[in-house]
């Protein structure tokens, strides 16, 4: 096995936060070891490579238990708060080449053993579903149109499309349990990598929450989903529910899996048009400590 550092992202207080294994020099391992990674811990997982091209830092591949995936915000964040930990990232904005395209990454020092890191997603397209495809993600969350809120189920995607799903309270949120299954059918009818039932919690505060139920990653619910939160955040600006400035928008998810987590985004605007996004979040070492092995204290990845 490589070397392996197992961290949390999107953490809230302290706690919580998505696990995520982390091959900080991933040059020796072929795509079947990488995907091995992500089977033995049952997580998304981050593998940094040097950069293929002058016009980026760092390579990032990422692999949940089943597949390959093109991107994926928390193991960005997970993998540039590790190389910050190893002294191994360049000066300035770290430059990233993904499977969906390039990435921009911004890492500051806020203390010893911390770091602040933030990613960019690009601008979010969203399309409303149609009555019958709204009802193909219902079914498989297991409820009617009356546990929703009276907005649109639309489909919307910075990266990857994800199905955002208004719920009509936070208690109506974290009563779900659909089956894996019955998602993996929906998510494939509606041509969504994964459904994102949210509730809003304080409107004027802009604090959300939110679950994220995976089309076929190996696992039923995923604890902090960057790309979801990102796609939803162009969600809400579209249906009014929060006005169009850069105040940071707060999404909590993980409750329903005892791992409470927090992602940030703060959207972008030129002229009045959203032009993107930041994604942020806190990170910490897991604290199981057999769940963490030794990282490569080597030299820079990038260069």
């Amino acid at each position: 096995m490589p070397r392996v550092t197992v961290v949390d992202v999107f953490t809230h207080a302290g706690t919580g936060g998505n696990p995520c294994p982390v091959v900080s020099d991933a040059r020796a391992l072929d795509a079947e070891a990488m995907r091995g990674v992500a089977r033995r811990y049952g997580h998304e997982s981050g593998f940094a490579l040097p950069a293929d091209d002058p016009a980026h830092d760092l390579h990032l591949r990422f692999f949940v238990p089943n597949h390959e995936m093109e991107m994926c915000a928390h193991a960005t964040i997970g993998v540039l708060w590790v190389l910050a930990r190893q002294g191994r990232l360049p000066e300035g904005a770290v430059r990233i080449a993904t499977g969906s395209g390039s990435v921009t990454g911004f890492v500051s020092p806020r203390g010893a053993d911390a770091w602040s890191v933030a990613i960019t997603q690009s601008v979010g397209r969203v399309r409303p579903l149609a009555d019958e495809q709204s009802a193909a993600a219902q079914a498989a969350l297991g409820i009617g149109r009356d546990a929703l809120a009276a907005r649109p189920v639309h489909n919307a995607v910075t990266s990857r499309v994800k199905t955002l799903v208004p719920m009509r309270d936070a208690a109506a949120l974290n009563a779900l349990a659909p089956a894996s299954d019955a998602v993996e059918a929906a998510c494939t009818r509606i041509g969504s990598t994964g459904l994102y039932p949210y509730a809003v919690l304080d409107g004027p505060a802009r604090l959300f929450e939110a679950r994220q139920f995976p089309r076929a990653s190996g696992y039923p619910e995923d604890a902090a989903t960057g790309i979801a939160a990102a796609a939803l955040a162009f969600g809400l600006l579209q249906d009014g529910l929060i006005e169009p400035d850069d105040r940071p928008i707060r999404i909590l998810q993980g409750r329903a899996m005892g791992r409470l987590s927090e992602i940030r985004v703060r959207l972008g605007f030129v002229d009045g048009r959203p032009v993107g996004c930041l994604l942020e979040g806190d990170v910490a070492l897991a604290e199981s400590a057999d769940r963490v092995t030794a990282t490569d204290e080597g030299g820079r990845i990038a260069g």
